[in-house]
């Protein structure tokens, strides 16, 4: 009874062999015949002359002892010589120096034996176990997966899949309003995997570009064939993004094909993100033109383009200067981040409207005090002059820095003013 239970054991191994997926046969067989080798190593010590022949289908295995036959009485070496004898008992017509094959019964060696070779089994199916992982999930990098949300800690949130392997989303890699309860499904990007000491680690992330870059290709068929390319992409999770198109195709809009009729495609893809603002943008070569669109929904006057330092001035209507700068500076950030420039905001003066740009006054105030005013959208003289307090402490400037700035410009003004008014003062004094 205890053979047949431990026989029984063994077919055990090689049914969980049977049951792994991602393992192909050959590497199975191979995997296996290396583990009882290994044993009979370890028993006879060397396993040259066994030959180990798997029988997955049924569960089982055959061994076989090459022994060469020897005169009765010489045998040196009972792991390598066999007597006549002992021999014709195999094989009745054999004869001294030939070969004889004696088959081996696994199960005759001992309990020990068997816990050694289950052991060995048990050792190799998590290495192929952990290897079919990683080969798995290095394949599908950059693609979307889904898993169901198995445990939640303060710093990331245990995933599984469809398989119950284990997936990682750090805190970082989600979206600040991502809110998750056990058993949720989540759709995220393979983002890394890590295999360090043979112990895959699978980083997920919904924060990565490349998440948003997936999402349009399930959602709109035209980018999933080709048809539409995605030249670049720019966002803060969760709260805004801006994404350039592009169509080989001269019949189809490469904008309206990825918002859908009445936005029916992009709201997809916009719940999945928390909300996130998506600006979809057709994509151009000509730099100006491309950096018009990216700044939308500010309507441009005019831009001044460095190649060289890739930076880029942009004039536009003092009320729209705010809208290209965004909340935050949210839409100019994105902006730059699509087009690869450095962009420059600057209130388009009209001819009779008497104004100084700041930057002329970089002798007198230092050039990081200038950037933080016009990060806030105040870019000329007056409309330092002409803004609120509360406006002014938006700049995050100390009370004494921003009283110089105000002197400096209102010295400017007064300065002009003084002819007109002693020329007015002279007339007065004539009559």
């Amino acid at each position: 009874m205890a053979k047949k239970a431990e026989t029984v054991n063994m077919i055990d191994r090689f049914a969980e062999f049977k049951e792994l997926k991602n393992i192909d046969k050959t590497t199975m067989i191979s995997v296996l015949e290396e583990s009882f080798r290994n044993v009979l190593a370890k028993m006879f010590t060397t396993d040259e002359n066994f030959d180990v022949i798997m029988n997955p289908d049924k569960g089982d295995c055959e061994i076989y002892q090459n022994l060469e036959v020897v005169p009765d009485g010489e045998v040196e070496n009972p792991n390598m010589e066999i007597g006549l004898t002992e021999a014709r008992e195999i094989d009745p017509e054999c004869e001294v120096g030939e070969e004889v094959s004696k088959q081996i019964f696994f199960q005759d060696f001992g309990r020990r034996a068997i816990l050694n070779l289950r052991q060995t089994l048990s050792s190799k199916i998590l290495d192929l176990q952990k290897d079919a992982v990683y080969t798995k999930f290095k394949e599908l990098e950059g693609e979307i997966v889904t898993g169901e949300v198995h445990q939640i800690w303060k710093k990331e949130i245990l995933l599984l899949d469809e398989d119950q392997n284990e997936m990682l989303m750090p805190k970082d890699e989600q979206i600040h309003s991502d809110f998750f309860h056990k058993g949720d499904m989540v759709r995220a990007i393979v983002k890394m995997v890590d295999n360090h000491n043979n112990n895959p680690k699978v980083i997920v992330s919904r924060t990565d570009e490349r998440f948003l870059r997936q999402l349009f290709e399930q959602e709109v068929p035209e980018v999933r064939d080709g048809l539409i390319t995605i030249k670049a992409v720019a966002r803060v999770p969760g709260e805004r993004a801006k994404i350039a198109v592009e169509s080989y195709d001269d019949r189809i809009d490469p904008v309206g094909a990825c918002v859908g009729i009445k936005g029916s495609r992009i709201h997809g893809i916009v719940k999945e993100l928390r909300g996130e603002n998506i600006d979809v943008i057709s994509y151009t070569t000509n730099p100006k033109l491309y950096i018009q669109r990216a700044l939308s929904p500010a309507k441009v006057n005019s831009i001044r383009i460095n190649e060289e330092a890739k930076k880029a001035e942009v004039f536009l209507h003092p009320e729209e200067v705010s809208l290209a700068i965004g909340k935050g500076g949210l839409n100019i950030k994105l902006a730059s981040a699509l087009t690869g420039y450095t962009i420059d905001v600057y209130r388009d003066i009209e001819d009779n409207e008497e104004d100084i740009y700041l930057d002329e006054f970089a002798d007198e105030i230092d050039e990081w005090v200038i950037e933080q005013l016009k990060n806030i959208g105040l870019t000329t003289a007056k409309a330092v002059l002409n803004a609120t307090a509360a406006k002014l402490e938006q700049a995050d400037l100390e009370e004494d820095t921003i009283q110089h700035v105000l002197e400096v410009l209102r010295a400017e003004f007064e300065d002009d003013e003084e002819p007109e008014e002693a020329e007015e003062n002279e007339e007065e004094e004539e009559k």
